[in-house]
């Protein structure tokens, strides 16, 4: 049965998206059909940009330590950088450029200044070892490389195509990213026209084919998933002020998740853009800082990893701090435990918990449980996220199951990304001719239309948000001289969901420590990848008919001897 949550939540968004309706839709033609496209969205980022800095002036946008920046300064403080990328740099439109770095403003800046120069924001990961990201920069061609010093460090290191300009925090953008307009250039210099089709994003996401693949964007399908999440949230806004609750300061929010994920990049940053919402960076994630920074900035909405939100709720000081401008406390990038939906609710009970789920390849768009109904129902991710998304559940012929049954979670809306860069046969296999997007998760929906996910097609592991490519790490592993076989698989863990485990057999007549492998293996793949536990195995690794190795068999193995442990 509809609950009365989910009536209110239909009947206002019916409104909000109807003729002459704030998220009013128009037919978008893609895949051979008809798509809805929110009509009011800017055809470009750097139209997006340029409308809402304008419209929000001189409201503070974002506090980065003692820094503070309003969103007209950091419009002015872009468009001086994307006229250094131009007429010092010669940035062409279409042009790759990477940003590897760390959180800050001169993030901030450096990605909206590629945008508005006409480039395409490739997003590095920033804990990525020096192979790692020299094989992202390759794989898409950058031209330029926009990195910090820790991770121009580790880029020295190893030979790539880009040539690399430095970037500095802790300094107002115009000392931060000095090195942009160095060989000339600013706010006078004129920059390239730039369509809704252009290339605007390339982000990276692992799947189960070990090498991170380059999903790639145009600015129509980033602006229409950001204006999504902004349907999303005026509705709940205007349920809000129906009920009297509507908040009476500006939206505010912590940065704590990475940029270069696309739930840091598109509901967190892109968004807050739209709703004049304020961004209170911090650069490390530290749980008494995060409670110190809500009392003091007034944080209205918090986003973060489960884990995050749960560490507040459970922190034995939180009593000492007034958290009480926060009534949501949000996560996205991975799958929140059920017990921790009512922890969160009772530990801060003048909140809501909220879950978010959409990936890399759908520009963070699909779906959402909110309020009293993720409390109902708090196994679930939620309903389609309305008007854009179509959710449906698939068989592996691409075709509808039966209402209940379970099949593969897929999304259809303007918003999903154009393919993978130069590998059209991944692109191939993960989009549909009528154009669903198959996620690799495993679910199906209820009466009411929430989704449940209860298991995962693809070989990857989700820690605390993190994709890991079970193939990529175990052929890290085989690198190593003395293994002869290895296999990597997940293990349950409270706090981030699932962690990295690896049995590995040495080679005859060998002697392999799990320091020793350890050490190896950091020199190669970033620290999140690298497995938290190892068991080293005499015998033969368990294989199935067709000699692939039997990791459920391992998993379930392991997983006892885990549990048994005390992980």
């Amino acid at each position: 049965m509809q609950s009365e949550l989910d009536r209110d939540l239909a009947r206002v968004m019916e409104s909000l998206s109807a003729h002459g309706g704030m998220f009013e839709t128009v037919p978008y033609h893609r895949f051979g059909r008809d798509l809805p496209m929110i009509a009011a969205a800017p055809a470009t980022l750097a139209d997006y940009f340029a409308h809402f800095c304008a419209a929000h002036g001189d409201l503070p946008f974002i506090v980065d330590g003692p820094m503070r920046l309003s969103f007209a300064e950091t419009y002015a403080a872009a468009r001086v950088a994307a006229g250094g990328l131009v007429a010092g740099h010669g940035l062409q439109k279409g042009d790759r450029v990477g940003i590897a770095a760390r959180n800050s403003t001169s993030w901030i800046v450096a990605y909206m200044a590629v945008l508005m120069a006409g480039g395409c924001a490739v997003l590095l990961n920033g804990w990525w070892q020096g192979e790692e990201l020299a094989q992202g920069v390759d794989l898409v061609g950058c031209s330029l490389i926009l990195a910090d010093g820790p991770r121009a460090a580790r880029l020295a290191q190893v030979t790539h195509c880009a040539t690399i300009v430095p970037v500095v925090h802790d300094v107002p953008p115009g000392e931060g990213l000095a090195a942009l307009t160095a060989k000339g250039g600013g706010a006078d210099t004129p920059l390239p026209g730039i369509a809704p089709d252009d290339l605007a994003t390339i982000l990276f996401t692992s799947g189960s084919t070990g090498q991170s693949k380059g999903a790639y964007s145009d600015h129509r399908q980033v602006v229409q998933g950001t204006f999504s999440y902004l349907a999303q949230s005026v509705l709940m806004l205007s349920l809000m002020t129906e009920r009297g609750k509507a908040p009476t300061v500006q939206p505010s929010t912590l940065v704590n998740l990475p940029l270069f994920h696309v739930t840091g990049e598109i509901p967190v940053l892109l968004q807050s853009f739209a709703l004049g919402r304020k961004l209170v960076l911090m650069p490390k994630w530290d749980v008494e800082q995060a409670m110190q920074l809500i009392e003091r900035e007034r944080i209205t909405y918090f986003v973060g990893v489960p884990l995050m939100s749960f560490e507040i709720a459970t922190h034995p000081d939180r009593a000492r701090y007034d958290l009480s401008s926060c009534t949501l406390f949000a996560a996205g990038g991975a799958p929140r435990p059920v017990d921790h939906v009512s922890r969160i609710r009772e530990s801060l009970p003048h909140a809501f918990p909220l879950l978010g789920y959409g990936l890399t390849e759908t520009n963070a768009v699909g779906a959402g449980n909110f309020n009293e109904n993720y409390l109902a129902k708090p196994g679930s991710t939620g309903t389609a996220s309305r008007p854009l998304v179509d959710l449906a559940i698939l068989d592996d012929d691409g075709k509808p199951v039966a209402q209940g049954a379970t099949g593969e979670v897929s999304i259809r809306s303007v918003a999903n990304f154009i393919g993978y860069w130069n590998n059209e046969a991944a692109t191939r296999s993960a989009v549909t001719d009528d154009g669903y997007f198959r996620t690799g998760d495993l679910g199906y929906l209820d009466a009411e239309g929430y989704l449940f996910i209860v298991d995962r097609k693809k070989d990857i592991i989700i820690r605390g948000g993190e994709n890991i490519s079970c193939i990529e790490v175990e052929s890290a592993i085989y690198a190593h001289p003395d293994i002869a076989e290895a296999s990597v698989f997940g293990l349950p863990d409270e706090l981030y969901g699932e962690v990295p485990a690896a049995v590995y057999k040495p080679k005859d007549g060998r002697v392999l420590h799990d320091d020793d492998l350890r050490a190896f293996l950091a020199r190669h793949i970033a620290a999140f990848k690298i497995p938290v536990r190892f068991w080293e195995v005499d015998e033969p690794l368990p294989r199935l008919g067709t000699e692939k190795v039997d990791k459920r068999a391992l998993r379930e193995r392991f997983t006892r001897e885990w549990a048994g442990a005390g992980s």
